[in-house]
């Protein structure tokens, strides 16, 4: 019964844009391909085919995309069916880096050493974005922005990534123009699988937010693979693409941005 309404409404060309869903897949590296690959099932079966892909190109310094060249040809074969490609870090982790007492409080309870470019300066952020940018076209993609690990940034980056000429990025907040800063306000669903207590919590507010989004002209979901193993977070990520996906339909991150 899901799958016949989803199908209805994630295919119906009439559904305004401004009545819209945003859909991005985090984590994509080969390191979580067959969890990668359930995700896409599950799009899928919702008829969902507009969607963001932040790809690691070096995911927690391993796994690079260069060695994995049929996972790499089929993240090419999703951009050219329509799904916008991302850079998303260099490899997604600190390794390396030290925080500043600041940098602890802003990421307390809120990611386990995974905001690789929170600690970074100007100069090391533009190293990593070069060669993950770099990374990423040899593999045949082509990135419409960056969406650092996390949402966490740190100084200069907005800099480096308007001169490299990235149109997109986001943070938990808003989806954001880059030439111009043009931001589109839109709190990001997501669920945590690190501990139950957030597995919980998340599935929670998921369920408490789907009459609040219901009006909203956009709704945003963050989904990252390990959700989809997960019982209950799968549970909830099916049920709120059921709901939601019944009066909007999904768009990409450009027509999100120009609406």
């Amino acid at each position: 019964m899901c799958g016949s309404t989803s199908r209805s409404a994630a295919g119906d060309n009439a559904t305004p844009v401004s009545r819209a869903l945003l859909v991005s897949v985090h984590d994509v590296t080969p390191a979580h391909a067959d969890a990668l690959a359930r995700v896409f099932a599950l799009l899928e079966e919702f008829r969902v085919r507009q969607y963001a892909l932040l790809v690691v190109p070096e995911w927690h310094g391993g796994w690079s995309l260069t060695e994995h060249p049929q996972f790499a040809a089929m993240l090419a074969e999703r951009q050219r069916a329509g799904a916008e490609v991302f850079l998303h870090g260099l490899r997604h982790d600190e390794h390396g880096s030290r925080r500043t007492l600041l940098e602890h409080l802003r990421t307390w309870g809120r990611t386990g050493r995974e905001a690789e470019f929170l600690p970074l300066q100007p100069n090391e952020a533009a190293l990593r974005v070069d060669r993950g940018a770099e990374m990423l076209r040899a593999a045949g993609l082509d990135p419409v922005g960056f969406v650092p690990p996390a949402w966490f940034q740190g100084p200069g980056l907005a800099e480096v990534l308007r001169a490299r000429g990235f149109a997109l990025t986001e943070d938990s907040w808003s989806v954001i123009r880059i030439a111009d800063g043009r931001r589109r306000r839109a709190p990001a669903v997501q669920w945590s699988t690190r501990k139950r207590w957030r597995a919980v919590a998340g599935v929670g507010i998921a369920a408490l937010r789907r009459p609040f989004d219901r009006p909203r002209s956009l709704v945003r979901f963050a989904i990252h693979p390990p959700d989809i193993d997960h019982p209950m977070v799968a549970r909830s990520l099916r049920a709120s693409l059921a709901a939601l996906l019944i009066e909007r339909r999904a768009v990409s991150y450009r027509a999100a941005v120009s609406a």
